[in-house]
């Protein structure tokens, strides 16, 4: 099962699925993404958690459950709270919070711009953003690849599925959860064994910030992937479905 990350869908962990033959794996759209409607009582963390507690439970009982990026932070919430998995695999985990250290000002400044985009009028909000140049600076900052044929695929696929949000103000309520909460607030009580995918070039959480999030488990096992960032779905898929196949083979999950 896995669960991606903020202002994606499906589309984004395909690339790691691809390279687990042999494994049936889930990926639905969180709520307000993709084809998914929003949570009904509004986006808050507790409603994430209980979304995806609910749809593994009837889809993917038992399944070993991934997310990325901000879906790392719903998994954990889920975990916390009675998630029925055996194992948990965090890929570009946000080990550390937002509104602390160096990218306060940057998460400040990102929640602004959201706050305008809402209170614009419709048309006018949607366009902000949605508007080409923010999304491909913001695929543009995150690309590591030196590949210029494959920084033209991210871009690409920033540019199909970076706006396939339900409504500005799920959005908002959605990316509020995102700086307010982080995976160390709920690791200490997540009984399962964790596999931490991390990358040493991650813009969000710095490389030291997550060996430091591995000894807050109880239980947890990192994988330092070099020379990449944030986009390890879409720079490295091979390397971290090879270290989640080791990982799920050795603990017989």
């Amino acid at each position: 099962m896995f669960v991606h990350g903020f202002r994606g869908d499906h589309h984004g962990l395909e690339t790691i699925a691809a390279h687990l033959p042999g494994y049936r794996i889930l990926i639905p759209d969180l709520p307000g993404f993709g084809a998914s409607a929003p949570l009904a009582d509004g986006s808050d963390i507790g409603g994430f958690a209980h979304w995806l507690r609910s749809f593994v439970a009837e889809h993917a009982p038992d399944a070993p459950v991934l997310g990325h990026s901000f879906g790392s932070i719903v998994v954990a919430a889920a975990a916390r709270s009675g998630l029925q998995t055996p194992g948990i695999i965090l890929v570009n985990p946000i080990g550390a919070p937002a509104l602390q250290g160096p990218k306060k000002v940057m998460s400040l400044a990102a929640l602004a711009y959201y706050r305008i985009a809402a209170a614009l009028p419709e048309a006018a909000g949607e366009s902000l953003l949605s508007a080409p140049p923010i999304v491909r600076t913001m695929s543009i900052a995150m690309a590591k690849t030196r590949s210029r044929e494959a920084r033209r695929w991210i871009h690409d696929q920033h540019d199909r599925y970076f706006s396939e949000f339900a409504d500005r103000a799920s959005l908002l309520d959605t990316f509020g959860v995102s700086i307010g909460f982080d995976v160390s607030q709920f690791a200490p009580d997540i009984e399962q064994p964790v596999l931490l995918i991390a990358a040493d070039r991650d813009d969000i959480t710095p490389i030291a910030k997550q060996h430091r999030l591995r000894t807050v488990f109880p239980d947890a096992q990192l994988t330092v992937l070099h020379d990449v960032g944030h986009l390890v779905h879409y720079e490295r898929p091979a390397e971290a479905a090879s270290a989640i196949r080791r990982w799920i083979r050795a603990r017989a999950l």
